[in-house]
């Protein structure tokens, strides 16, 4: 059962580009800064497809990840100064994403307006489903398509921060340090959700 949760949450997202870091970071944030637009189109662009993605996973819905994504940016550029370097800008962006998607959740629970997604055409969206006109085996296509759907499934009905904590550590990769960072916990409280939620999805992977 453990397996098939693995299967489910190895696939890392294509293309994925992390913003250089150092000293050509320190220089990119400066010209942001100083309202150099090309350097704002540097930053977005660096780190526009690590945003909507997270915002996918995290809210399961396309329209909502674009609309959080440009949410973010403007956060971004509106915070920049009061960015001083304590952790990478990626993982300052993270953290950005994580609260402003946790306020929407909050918002949509308020007015019972969350609807029930299509996991298909999100999976599809991110090329973690193998297409099938691709010349896979039709069979091995099928099967991995329903254990990774049905572990997206289960992750959504994990509470948000159990579930970006799972999101962070297993599909993104990030450290335990720039997990606690982007959630502004200590780093046994990462350690305590990602236990919890593990626990959660071999119950219901055992079930199945």
């Amino acid at each position: 059962m453990e397996r098939r949760m693995a299967e489910g949450l190895s696939v890392k997202p294509v293309g994925l580009e992390w913003a250089s870091s150092g000293e050509v970071e320190a220089e990119l944030v400066a010209r942001c800064r100083a309202g150099d637009e090309q350097a704002c189109t540097a930053l977005v662009e660096a780190h526009q497809r690590m945003v909507y993605q997270l915002a996918l996973h995290l809210l399961g819905e396309h329209d909502e990840a674009l609309d959080l994504s440009q949410e973010v940016f403007l956060r971004v550029f509106r915070t920049l100064p009061s960015f001083r370097g304590h952790a990478s800008l990626r993982t300052w962006i993270y953290r950005i994403v994580i609260n402003q998607a946790r306020n929407r959740q909050r918002w949509w629970r308020r007015r019972k307006q969350r609807e029930q997604v299509s996991l298909d055409d999100n999976l599809h969206r991110l090329r973690e489903v193998p297409d099938p006109d691709r010349g896979d085996d039709p069979e091995a296509t099928v099967e991995r398509k329903e254990v990774v759907e049905f572990v997206w499934r289960a992750l959504d009905r994990l509470p948000f921060d159990q579930r970006t904590a799972i999101v962070l550590r297993e599909i993104d990769g990030l450290s335990y340090d720039e997990i606690a960072y982007s959630l502004g916990v200590a780093v046994g409280t990462v350690k305590s959700r990602l236990a919890r939620a593990r626990h959660q999805l071999r119950e219901e992977l055992r079930v199945a």
